[in-house]
């Protein structure tokens, strides 16, 4: 492993951490609303990590400008991984992790400030540039981390003190933050061969083989993986890093997930989400989503007809104390649509009339935004959701990136999507609030918002010393360190 010491704060996920986006001052009577700072990091077939300040004015006027770009990669960067902030310590900034994996085999960890940048040399810069440019000379690699040997597929910062990442070479890698060293290393097994021909025409390890995408119970304790060329998923005691199971995909399932005959079958995402009923995870498809339940057992599909070939997809969370939340999905037409998966929102199942075998329901789909109602014709790669308090109440503020370069910024009121399960019909709602055009082919893209600054905090080189020791006040056990499955 080619590394360079030291970590800052971590976070994840496929959803991002609620910052403070409201500061209020006694200036008569009126308090003061201070604009909203979205930091938007993008990878690109072009090999270019992208990063851009995206500023919401109470009005919902927005200024995007360049943070920092950096040619990070040798070839397409396939994700990316953002941590939580470091806690806050007085006097200091605070900071989080970057990682971004590539099918050049590596992850590049990087350095970056969770304050919105200064603008005393907004004029300057921006005076010899065709664009605003707000770039933070603290922002910078830390080093890269070789823990794999074929294309990067998946990355996740489940706490602070550790990274997740799983590869084409068939293995999930735990690196512990403080140091880069290797935790353990998953091992999941290569599918055999089904129908391979024989002699002199059989590709040698032609058969498809890799980790597609991989997602962590919120306690830690829980891993499930999806792979190349397997029409079943895998669960993962990450306590011992030892296989748990092995749940298989039955054909009915699908074969009403739209995966025929001559399709591969295989999950290529999964991501884990909270409803009135409990815990439960999605399993996405080429063109639709099949959601489980915590014991396993197929609750719902996802996608109305006629289905649209599915790129990303997360929940939402609606409600912190009723656990309810919905779940967010981006198609080829450019669109992100709103389903909920809850018992009382999914239609009946019926039975089918060859086999007799019950068909699942359907998720409710409520809302929708993007399209061509918004001006979005071509297919959203991937997108982020952060939720921010504003004057009108709790809004989600949705960046998305397409293929075309374009990122396109979207506000959605919480109250108007509740609102819209209550409908019969789904509904458009949210308004775009600008676009950036990145001049990248955008692959992946993630977001965060922005921590006010702290008055009488300045930057130093000794807040971004990637050398300097982070307690986080976790303990590594022994068995994180030693155990290595080999199944």
């Amino acid at each position: 492993m080619g590394k360079r010491k030291r970590n800052v704060g971590l976070n994840s996920s496929t959803t991002q951490e609620e910052a403070p986006t409201k500061k209020a001052k006694a200036l008569g009577n009126a308090p003061v609303i201070t604009p909203i700072t979205l930091q938007i990091i993008t990878g690109s077939y072009d090999r270019v990590l992208h990063g851009l300040t995206a500023t919401i004015s109470p009005d919902d006027e927005v200024e995007f400008a360049d943070t920092f770009l950096f040619n990070a990669h040798s070839s397409a960067i396939r994700c990316l991984a953002v941590s939580p902030p470091s806690a806050p310590e007085p006097g200091k900034i605070q900071k989080v992790m970057l990682a971004s994996g590539s099918s050049d085999e590596r992850i590049n960890v990087y350095n970056i400030s969770a304050h919105p940048p200064r603008r005393k040399d907004k004029d300057a810069l921006s005076s010899v540039a065709p664009r605003k440019i707000l770039e933070n000379p603290k922002n910078r690699e830390l080093g890269t981390l070789l823990h794999h040997s074929s294309t990067i597929t998946a990355l996740s910062f489940p706490t602070r003190s550790k990274l997740i990442s799983a590869s084409e070479d068939s293995s999930i890698a735990v690196t512990r933050t403080r140091d880069w060293s290797l935790l353990s290393t998953i091992k999941v097994p290569k599918p055999k061969p089904q129908g391979r021909p024989s002699g002199d025409t059989a590709a040698l390890d032609g058969t498809p083989a890799g980790v597609n995408d991989f997602a962590v119970h919120p306690s830690m304790k829980l891993m499930i993986s999806v792979s190349k060329g397997e029409r079943c998923m895998r669960l993962w005691n990450l306590m011992t890093a030892k296989k748990a199971g092995v749940l298989n995909f039955t054909r009915d399932i699908l074969q009403q997930a739209g995966e025929g005959k001559h399709s591969p079958g295989e999950g290529r995402k999964v991501v884990w989400g909270a409803t009135e009923e409990g815990d439960e995870f999605c399993v996405g498809f080429d063109r639709d989503l099949i959601v489980f339940g915590m014991d396993s057992t197929p609750k719902c599909r996802v996608m109305p007809e006629p289905r649209r070939k599915i790129h990303e997809f997360c929940y939402i969370p609606m409600n912190s104390e009723t656990d309810s939340s919905l779940l967010a999905v981006s198609t080829e037409d450019g669109k992100i649509l709103f389903f909920s998966t809850s018992a009382e929102d999914l239609s009946s199942g019926e039975p089918k009339t060859d086999k007799g075998t019950e068909k699942l329901p359907v998720a409710k789909l409520i809302a929708q935004v993007g399209g061509r109602e918004a001006g979005v014709t071509g297919r959203i790669k991937d997108f982020a959701i952060c939720k921010v308090t504003g004057q009108e109440g709790d809004s989600f503020l949705i960046p998305t990136g397409s293929s075309d370069g374009k990122i396109r910024l979207f506000k959605i009121n919480v109250k108007d999507l509740a609102d819209a399960r209550n409908m019969k019909s789904p509904k458009q709602i949210g308004k775009k609030l600008g676009t950036y055009e990145t001049q990248n082919r955008i692959t992946c893209l993630n977001a965060f918002v922005m921590i006010s600054r702290a008055e009488g905090v300045e930057e130093s080189d000794d807040d971004f010393d990637d050398g300097e020791d982070v307690d986080d006040g976790e303990e590594d056990s022994e068995e994180d360190e030693d155990s290595e499955d080999e199944d």
